[in-house]
């Protein structure tokens, strides 16, 4: 089985408040749901008619059977989940304060490591991943062994220069203080993929820690000279920017009310799959991920409410832009 989409990296479960504008101290039930960016990534691109995979581990633990369900619901393949004894599925908890625009997380389980940090190279189905038309991981993985080796290992198994017209090696810029040292260390692991590396996403915090501080043209200059085909960089009320070697387009933000900014990034990376593979112009997937993320950043949950294609579309109607079926090669 060839995958569209094949994420590596985080998953856990995901505790949100029902209570909408309150600290966690002061919350008096939650929801549980899926979460885990590279997770999320892979049920977004389900949504939007993707066949994909995650490689992850859980605890063996009633969390864990929920994730394996919640995945299979969702349509994303789970036979490279397995459970690591002796430690727990984790589990994120967050404040939702939409309106100052705070979304707190809290980090249980992942202390000081946690069963999905605990992938390794010897697992891995090398062949799976150097099928897979997009193979999708990001930064955290990268913050400890025998994840690490790992997630060396499987970009090693998809050198640019042996991918195929139509696949793409994408890194999530992804970086999360907490799980790191300092941002030299992970500036220092991130160097050891981007070779591989042939799409890279983060905001101007992420790429700087990537490739250094400066204008987000410098950084995605810089990206693309280190051998990356196409840079995106985050622009936050600015939108978001892509660039390669022949072009630079810039993406406006579709207009929302928010209500929980943490699923956004991750409906956007499943849009951005569906699009890359759709063959659309780069400035059609710009807009069509945008308006996937707007719709989730418009919701409580992440996994559970990542858009369909038709909401996505949608949406760009509603805000005059070019719907990207339209325009499909």
């Amino acid at each position: 089985m060839t995958y569209d989409v094949l994420t590596m990296g985080r998953i856990s479960v995901d505790i949100y408040p029902n209570d909408i504008g309150v600290g966690l101290a002061d919350v008096t039930s939650f929801g549980k749901y899926l979460g885990g960016s590279p997770s999320n990534v892979a049920v977004a691109a389900s949504q939007h008619g993707r066949r994909t995979a995650v490689v992850t581990r859980t605890g063996d633990d009633p969390f864990g059977v929920y994730l394996h369900r919640e995945l299979v619901k969702f349509g994303v393949d789970d036979r490279f989940v397995t459970p690591v004894a002796g430690l727990q599925t984790p589990a994120t908890f967050c404040a939702i304060l939409p309106e100052t625009h705070e979304f707190p997380l809290y980090f249980y389980g992942r202390f000081p490591t946690a069963p999905d940090l605990q992938i390794r190279a010897e697992e891995l189905d090398v062949e799976a991943i150097r099928a897979a038309r997009i193979f999708w991981s990001t930064v955290t993985g990268l913050c400890q062994e025998p994840s690490r080796g790992a997630h060396i290992a499987a970009h090693e198994a998809r050198p640019r220069a042996s991918l195929g017209q139509g696949q793409f090696t994408v890194l999530d810029l992804d970086y999360r203080p907490m799980f790191w040292d300092s941002e030299d260390a992970a500036r220092e692991q991130v160097a050891k993929v981007l070779p591989h590396v042939t799409v890279a996403i983060g905001n101007e915090e992420e790429c700087a820690v990537a490739v250094g501080h400066g204008t987000p043209d410098e950084q995605a200059d810089r990206l693309l000279a280190a051998g990356v085909e196409i840079a995106v960089v985050k622009l936050g009320p600015e939108g978001v920017m892509a660039k390669t070697r022949d072009e630079r387009v810039v993406s406006a933000p579709v207009p929302v009310q928010t209500l929980n900014g943490l699923g956004a990034g991750d409906s956007f990376g499943g849009a951005f799959c569906h699009g890359l593979l759709a063959g659309w112009p780069l400035a059609q997937v710009l807009d069509y991920a945008n308006a996937a993320g707007a719709i989730v950043a418009s919701r409580l949950s992440c996994a559970d409410a990542m858009p369909t294609p038709a909401e996505v579309t949608s949406l760009l109607a509603e805000r005059g832009r070019l719907v990207p079926e339209a325009v499909a090669k």
